[in-house]
């Protein structure tokens, strides 16, 4: 089934934020994550309904079908493959290659991911912590972490993952210490919202804002084997 880059697109963009629910996806969600309007995504619902790669319940959104996760799955696992390769053997920035692979994940082949993932030794996550689904397509066990935002002062946690779609709240992780497998200790949870936080990879304080701070996603740490 040949399919534009724009209903790849769509298909990832469902299947992500099918991630963080049990809901539904909403028309305006969709809208909102891609930044374009509501009729917009309705027309492209139904070329996507049509082809039976989405189902659709009037007034209470849609979910993709076998097939539509099967094709949202494999342009996934594009992605991540392809943002670890540039991260480890090209010397980008974490914070560069979301928009790098976004531009490529549509266009290699099954031959290329298969040695790009070989010469990555099959990786299970991607820079960011987020799960890489494997060759089979399989879609991953959801994370068990959760907003940085649902601890208290005084609570010390593991970073697991970091939304990538964001390059400006990415640098900024990265230059106070939050990346994923990072010990954070939260210090301080402000009435309105701000979280700081003392990261085990840097000396000082950083200062999470609620709009950052939604962004990482933690654990409970675990207990090391001696």
């Amino acid at each position: 089934m040949m399919l534009s880059d724009v209903m790849e697109d769509y298909l990832k963009t469902i299947y992500q934020l099918q991630r963080e629910t049990d809901e539904r996806i909403k028309t305006s969600a969709i809208a909102d994550e891609l930044d374009v309007t509501s009729p917009t995504v309705t027309s492209m619902l139904d070329k996507l309904e049509e082809r039976g790669l989405v189902d659709r319940e009037k007034y209470r959104g849609v979910t993709l079908t076998d097939e539509g996760e099967t094709v949202a799955l494999e342009v996934v696992r594009h992605h991540r493959l392809l943002e670890a390769y540039l991260t480890e053997h090209l010397d980008y920035d974490w914070a560069e290659v979301h928009e790098e692979a976004d531009r490529l994940e549509h266009h290699i082949s099954e031959d290329f991911e298969a040695r790009v993932a070989d010469v990555l030794g099959e990786p299970a996550v991607d820079p960011h912590g987020a799960p890489i689904p494997g060759a089979d397509l399989e879609p991953p066990e959801r994370p068990e972490g959760e907003s940085v935002t649902s601890f208290s002062a005084g609570d010390v946690v593991v970073v697991e993952e970091v939304a990538d779609r964001d390059a400006e709240v990415l640098s900024y992780l990265a230059e106070h210490g939050v990346r994923p497998g990072v010990e954070l200790e939260i210090v301080e949870v402000a009435p309105f919202g701000m979280i700081t936080a003392r990261s085990s990879d840097h000396d000082t304080d950083v200062s999470l804002p609620e709009s950052v701070a939604h962004h990482v996603r933690v654990s409970e740490p675990r207990e090391i084997e001696q």
